[in-house]
Formats: structure tokens, C-alpha cells, sequence
């Protein structure tokens, strides 16, 4: 055998080992066994033979822990413990919050795709059914939303005694409390249905079953609180509100400046251990009418009272009740014209018995802890289960709106430029659907995953803030139109508020999705990281030796499973699905080797500099996000039965979100401060250049045909929505215009062709037409009295309101009752 074909053999061999992951030790012996029959049959020369022997002395002299630690890891170690970047409790707290799902498996370079198709596929129990089916639809079918954003800027008090007397603010509470014990998935559909009816109502629900009270008492609370205010709370006795958020910390949770103090006090005429407050809060959502007011602060105990020894504690919480002297709830902020309750709070020296602290006295300083680990919640269901339902309403509207408003004689929606606009909003909405509800199965399967979840508050946010500006657009006058009749209007204004609040959106995308997920998720740095800080110096540079052998064969082995795969595009890539969308599961692998060694070289060049370099931490992240939501598509088409004619929604989703992959991994080469190093990585990661393309425009208009009638696939994504046809809900009106529209538009193409063209018809509206093509005998008496009906119903929906200066002033006016129609849609 010639030396070309040895060396083209050792090559292939080496490739196929780290591609495969074959340890040290396996591959040292491989190597030898071949080394030794190139040695015995190959024509090798004697100095080509020394080298290839002196290559597998080292890899001997590697095996050996003792030598490979001396020389190699604990020299290493003192240069990492440098390298290695500051980290403060907060931020401790934040990386062990929660716990590592799918989104650790993306971090592998190869993820394990049994471990999500595995996964239970959500489901509401009967139970939950019957309450999205009743009570739910109830409360949608009392909102008048003009007569709450503008007439009252509150919900009417029938309302606020449903919304308690029926169990909505206790959703999350055990059933042995009075509540509800919904499941995650359950929590997230009554939210979809609430915001796809009103913002204002969807965030007064979310609010007490999110992070506040009644979450942090569930999992941190003393039995005593829990017996006492989960029942009141339940029962819609006590309204609660979290006070985190303040005006000179913002953001930054470890820097706020609401203090307490531990000392001596007259509490009910007796004095007492307990502890002083003075705090200002602000954007604090609930806070004009709570009842009882979760606060977070930091403690301190200059006199030792608490008998630790400790002067700080930090980040505590506690549950104080409104009317406790010195506490001043003020007025009420105005959150871009959607006026849910929501103001600030101050207390001056508000002292309070140690029995307030969530937890009692040993949670004392864990508060940080406590709301990072809840965060799930907030950023898992309640905000992306409300961008989605404000998107599945936008979509369901705009869909009808295009097919049902004409221009030039044909529907809007047969332009391709509306048509391009209406795919987007489909698809994003399809993506947002998909992550919310496997994720919050996730949740239900007792995960809590804490990167995913800032990957949904993030993308599922942005996404509905592009479809509400796409849907506005669409509908042009009639969605900058305020009135009853505006359907779209206040839900766009909403958009910042989600945007905002739970981190904003900027700081989320920079900071926290690879930030924390590098660190949480990575298989190996998290456990370097621990091996340095170790005060066992021995045990340390033991732990940091495996750790970092064990690095460096993950990072060597990502970097030839991205090439291979690069060069291959995937074509070979094992992945559990054989049919249409085999190719997708393959494409997410690739990416996903790609985006673990770009990871481990900016880590290991840039150090602790990467958590300064936010734009790039901010694409990687963005590489990250786009895969798991792509899984999630996956995961949601299946669990949904794989309908064939959701393909093109399932292929448009995909594509765009690895194109940006694709985009976002160029964009982070392009930017990369080494520029040595950048090239090296891209012969790695794009050998054939950016083969990746996004949705061709066949294929969005394969998602508008189904969207612009009534259809299986338009059901599925809008499945939620507040629908029901009634004289004050405009989806449901629109709906039955889509119906009618099946039967009206070949009617108005006759009175075009037969009448018009022809000259028998002339006159220019479709009223007088209609008259006309009667008396031509186009149209028979039946024909044209459902033309005349489907118009009516058409201007009735294309109008919008006017008002006179009077009726625009600010204040309660009288409301003058509507009558309600409720018919099936």
C-alpha cells in the first residue's frame, strides 16, 4: 500500500474517532495497533516513522494522570484561575437556579433526540377543559375592552368579583388550599384565551399566578403562611403584588437599596424582635388595590439579634400586609394606554415581626435565590402564553381581513406583498405556539429550565411584536383607529409592556441566554469553573484535570462533527425521523456541533473579556435560541399527530429559524476580535460557504392559501382564540364573514364577469350592483339577498368608529348596555 493511501487512511481513521467520541485511552490503543501495521507492511521512511512514534509516546505519556497533571493541568490551572471572570452571589444564584433541559443537549454538539420526542405531549385534563370552556369563556364573553382601557382605565367590579370568586388568581394553588392546581400547560391556554380577548384582563390574571406571593409561599413559605394566606388567596380574599423593581436599581436586582433591619420594636403594644423597612418600588403591577405585598429587600443585623453573626444577609423577601404603618401605596402609573393596575409603593420605617419573612427567620438572605429559581414561571408561561394568544388573535383577524377586504377588485390578500406579511405572522405564530406549549409540558414533567426560559421571554416577546406590526400594517386605517370596533389597536400598544417588564428584552438577549447557558449548560465548563474555586487544592487540580481532558476532546471532536457535517451538509447524521422531516433534525445537529465549538474557541481565547463582549455572547445566544425553538417546532409537530398539511408551516418555521442561525454564526465570525482565530473557525464551521437559505415564497403562499379560509391548518394555529360569534366580538364576526365569504365571492364574480364586463351592470358600488345584476336577471331574489347580507356584514367590519371631542375625554362615562348574540362558530 503506497504512503498516500496510509496517510489518507490515518486521516480518515483520526476523523472518524473524534467524530465519534471515542475516549484517550481507546483512541491511543487504535492508533498503536495502526501505527504497528503501518510500521510492519507500509513504505514509510525512517524519519516519517520516528515522528508518527514519537506522536504515540505522547498520547502514552497523556494517558498517564500523574505526568499529564504535573506538566499539563495544574500550570494550566493557575493561568484559568487568572482568566477566570468575577462572579457575585447574584449571579451564583442565577446560574444554579432551575435546572438543564434541552437546552443542555444542544450545548453537546450532538444532541440526544430521545430525550425530547420521548417527552409527554401536554394535555389538559378534563377538568381544565371544562374551566377554558366555562368560566373562561364566560369571562371573555363579559369584556367590553374599550369600555376597560378607556372609559374606566379598570375592569368593572363584576368583573374584578368573577375574576376572584372563580378561581382565576389561583390557578398555581394546590386544591388542598382552596385553589385550582392547574397544571403549566393549563395555566398557559386559559392565558392564550384571555390575551387574544384583552391585555388589560390577561395581565391581571397573570400577575397572581406568576412570580409573587402565592409562588414563592408554595415552595419557600412556613406552614403557618401557607395555611394562612394560599386559602385567601385562593378565594380571592387577599390581592397580592410583588414589589422587586426600583428606581435606582432597575434591573440589577443585587443593587437595590430597600433595606431592613433587624432590631427591637413595639408591634401590637409589645415590643418585639423584628424588622425595619424603608424601600421605594416602583412599576409594581396590582400594587393601587393589593391586599398584601410581597417585598424584596436586604437584611442586615448590626446587633446580632438573630444570633449568626452575620451584619448581612442580603436579598430577603417578605409578605407584609397594605395597611401596616408607615407603607404608602401611591398612584397609579398609566403602561401605554392599557391601564392594568399598576403604581408604586414606599415604606418609611415600617416595622414588622420576623414572622413576615418568606420562609421565617432560616431563609433569611435566600431571596435572590428564591426568585430566580421562580422565574420560570413568569418567563415560561405568563408572557409568552400572552404574546402568543395576542399573535393567534392577530392571525386569526388579519387572515379573515385580507380574504374579506377588497382592493382593485380582488382580496388584499391575493397581493403578494400582503401575502409575504401574512406568512410571517402564521409562522412566527406557529414557532411561539410550539415553544410555549412544549416547554410548559416541560414544566409539568418537573423541569425548570431557567435558559429556556429566558429564550422565551425573549424571541416569543420579539415575535409578537412583529406580528402585531404586521397585522397593523395589513389592516392600514382600521388598526390606528381606536373604538370598540378595533380589534388590533391596544394589543400593539401592549407590545412594550412585555418587551419591558421580567428584564428587558436588550438585557435578556445580551446578558442572560448564553451568558447563563454557557456556563449552566456546557457539559464541562461549569464543572472547570467549580474545580478552580475549590479550596482542596488537591481535589481541585484532580477535578480540573478530568475536566479539561475531558473539554478538550469535546471541543476536538465538535470541531471535525462540524466540518463533517458541513461538507456533508448532514446528509448522515443519525437523527429519529426517517419522513419530511428527517431533514430539519439533521440540519439542528449540524448547527448545534457548530455552535459548541465556536463556543469553547471564544471561551478559551477570550476568557472572562466574552462576558463583556455582549454582541457576540448576544449572537451566540441567538444560535442557541433558534435551535431549541426549530426542536420545538419538531417536538410540537409530532405531538399534534404530524398533519400533512401543516408541512409547509413546519418547513417555514425551520428554515427561517436556521437561516438566522446561519446568519447569526457568520455575523459572530465576522466580529470575532481574533481574526486568526475566525478564519480557523470558519474553515471549520463553513467550509462551502452559508449553504443555508430562508423560505422561498412558494412555500409562504402555501401557508396564506390555508389562512385565508377556513381550514384545518388555520384552526390548529389560531386553536385558543376567543372566537365565539357575538355582536361585541369582532374575531368572532370576522370568522363568520370568512364563512360566508365561500359562498359571496363567486356571486360577486358573476355580477363582475356577466355584468360589469359586459355593460349590463354599471354602477359603482356593490350595492347598486347587486340591484342591477337583479333586474339583469344575473342574480337570482336568494342570490342577491345573501350578496346584500355578506356586504353589510363586510362594512360593519371595515368601518371604524368616530367619536365626538367629548366622547374622547378621559374618565368614566355612562356605558350604555349592548345586547348579546351568542352563536356557535
Amino acid at each position: 500500500m503506497s504512503s498516500v493511501l496510509w496517510v489518507a487512511l490515518f486521516i480518515v481513521g483520526g476523523l472518524i474517532l473524534a467524530y465519534q467520541r471515542v475516549s484517550l485511552r481507546i483512541a491511543t490503543a487504535i492508533y498503536g495497533i495502526a501505527l504497528l501495521a503501518y510500521t510492519w507492511g507500509g513504505d514509510g521512511s525512517f524519519t516519517w516513522l520516528i515522528v508518527l512514534w514519537a506522536v504515540l509516546a505522547g498520547l502514552v505519556l497523556l494517558n498517564l494522570d500523574s505526568l499529564r497533571i504535573r506538566f499539563i493541568s495544574r500550570p494550566f490551572l493557575r493561568t484559568y484561575r487568572r482568566m477566570l471572570p468575577s462572579m457575585s452571589q447574584t449571579e451564583k444564584d442565577a446560574l444554579e437556579a432551575g435546572t438543564v433541559w434541552w437546552d443542555g443537549e444542544l450545548f453537546t454538539g450532538g444532541p440526544n433526540w430521545d430525550k425530547l420526542m420521548s417527552a409527554t405531549a401536554p394535555r389538559l385534563s378534563a377538568e381544565e377543559q371544562a374551566f377554558i370552556d366555562g368560566p373562561c369563556e364566560e369571562l371573555c364573553r363579559q369584556i367590553d375592552d374599550w369600555d376597560i382601557t378607556h372609559r374606566r382605565a379598570d375592569l368593572p367590579p363584576q368583573l374584578w368579583d368573577y375574576i376572584k370568586h372563580k378561581g382565576f388568581f389561583a390557578m398555581i394553588i394546590p386544591k388542598k388550599y382552596g385553589g385550582l392546581e392547574f397544571s403549566a400547560y393549563a395555566h398557559s391556554c386559559v392565558l392564550v384565551k384571555l390575551s387574544s380577548r384583552s391585555g388589560v384582563v390577561a395581565s391581571t390574571v397573570a400577575v397572581p399566578n406568576s412570580l409573587g406571593p402565592a409562588e414563592l409561599l408554595l415552595h419557600y413559605g412556613t406552614e403557618e403562611q401557607k395555611a394562612y394566606y394560599l386559602p385567601r388567596l385562593a378565594r380571592g380574599e387577599e390581592v397580592p403584588c410583588f414589589a422587586l423593581t426600583g428606581p435606582r436599581a432597575g434591573s440589577d436586582a443585587g443593587s437595590i437599596p430597600d433595606t431592613g433591619v433587624v432590631c427591637k420594636g413595639l408591634f401590637d403594644g409589645r415590643e418585639i424582635v423584628g424588622v425595619k423597612l424603608n424601600f421605594s418600588k416602583r412599576y409594581i403591577t396590582l400594587a393601587p388595590i393589593a391586599t398584601v405585598i410581597g417585598l424584596a429587600f436586604k437584611l442586615f443585623d448590626p446587633d446580632n439579634l438573630l444570633g449568626e453573626g452575620r451584619k448581612e444577609y442580603g436579598i430577603t423577601c417578605a409578605l407584609i400586609p397594605r395597611h401596616t404603618a408607615g407603607i404608602t401605596i401611591g398612584r397609579r402609573h398609566f403602561p401605554v394606554n392599557n391601564p392594568f393596575q399598576n403604581g408604586p409603593i414606599q415604606g418609611k420605617d415600617v416595622f414588622v415581626p420576623l414572622d413576615v419573612l418568606i420562609g421565617g427567620v432560616k431563609m433569611a438572605g435566600q431571596g435572590w435565590r428564591m426568585l430566580v429559581e421562580q422565574l420560570s414561571v413568569g418567563r415560561c408561561i405568563s408572557l409568552p402564553s400572552s404574546a402568543t394568544g395576542a399573535s393567534k388573535a392577530a392571525v386569526f383577524s388579519t387572515g379573515a381581513y385580507a380574504r374579506i377586504r377588497r382592493q382593485f377588485s380582488t382580496s388584499i390578500g391575493n397581493f403578494e406583498g400582503v401575502a409575504e406579511v401574512l406568512a410571517r405572522m402564521t409562522g412566527h405564530t406557529y414557532i411561539m405556539d410550539a415553544a410555549r406549549s412544549v416547554t410548559a409540558g416541560a414544566i409539568d414533567g418537573g423541569e425548570k429550565p431557567s435558559v429556556p426560559a429566558a429564550m422565551l421571554k425573549y424571541h416569543l416577546t420579539e415575535f409578537g411584536r412583529s406580528v402585531a406590526n404586521d397585522a397593523m400594517d395589513i389592516h392600514g386605517g382600521k388598526g390606528i383607529c381606536l373604538g370598540p370596533k378595533n380589534y388590533l389597536g391596544r394589543g400593539y400598544e401592549m407590545v412594550p409592556v412585555a418587551i419591558t417588564v421580567e428584564g428587558a428584552n436588550l438585557l435578556t438577549r445580551s446578558l442572560i441566554i448564553f451568558g447563563q447557558g454557557a456556563i449552566r449548560c456546557h457539559p464541562f465548563v461549569l464543572k472547570e469553573m467549580e474545580a478552580a474555586r475549590d479550596k482542596d487544592k488537591r481535589r481541585g487540580v484532580k477535578d480540573f484535570d478530568a475536566a479539561l481532558f475531558s473539554h478538550m476532546g469535546f471541543a476536538i471532536s465538535n470541531a471535525v462533527r462540524s466540518l463533517v457535517m458541513a461538507l456533508t451538509l448532514a446528509r448522515f447524521s443519525r437523527v429519529p425521523e426517517t419522513g419530511s422531516t428527517l431533514r430539519y433534525f439533521q440540519h439542528i445537529n449540524r448547527f448545534s456541533a457548530s455552535f459548541a465549538f465556536a463556543t469553547d474557541v471564544a471561551m478559551l481565547s477570550l476568557g472572562g473579556y466574552l462576558k463583556k463582549k455582549e454582541s457576540l455572547s448576544a449572537r451566540l445566544g441567538d444560535v442557541l435560541s433558534c435551535m431549541y425553538l426549530a426542536s420545538m417546532v419538531l417536538k410540537h409537530y409530532d405531538n399534534q399527530g404530524q398533519p400533512e398539511e401543516d408541512l409547509p408551516l413546519v418547513e417555514w418555521a425551520c428554515r427561517s429559524l436556521l437561516y438566522k442561525a446561519q446568519e447569526q454564526l457568520h455575523s459572530f465570525l465576522r466580529n470575532f476580535p481574533n481574526r486568526f482565530l475566525a478564519a480557523f473557525m470558519r474553515v471549520f464551521i463553513f467550509p462551502r460557504g452559508q449553504t443555508y437559505h430562508a423560505p422561498s415564497d412558494p412555500l409562504g403562499q402555501h401557508i396564506v392559501n390555508a389562512i385565508l379560509k377556513t381550514s384545518t391548518t388555520r384552526d390548529r394555529v389560531t386553536h385558543g382564540v376567543y372566537r365565539t360569534v357575538e355582536p361585541t366580538n369582532p374575531l368572532g364576526l370576522l370568522h363568520e364573514a370568512l364563512v360566508l365569504a365561500d359562498t359571496a365571492e363567486p356571486l360577486e364574480k358573476r355580477v363582475c364577469v356577466e355584468g360589469v364586463k359586459t355593460g349590463r351592470v354599471s354602477a359603482l358600488d356593490l350595492p347598486g350592483q347587486i340591484q342591477q345584476a337583479l333586474s339583469a336577471g344575473i342574480l337570482s331574489e336568494t342570490e342577491a339577498a345573501v350578496l346584500r347580507d355578506y356586504d353589510r356584514r363586510v362594512m360593519d367590519l371595515v368601518n371604524v368608529d368616530d367619536f365626538t371631542t367629548a366622547d374622547l375625554a378621559a374618565g368614566l362615562v355612562a356605558h350604555e348596555e349592548r345586547p348579546v348574540r351568542i352563536v356557535s362558530a
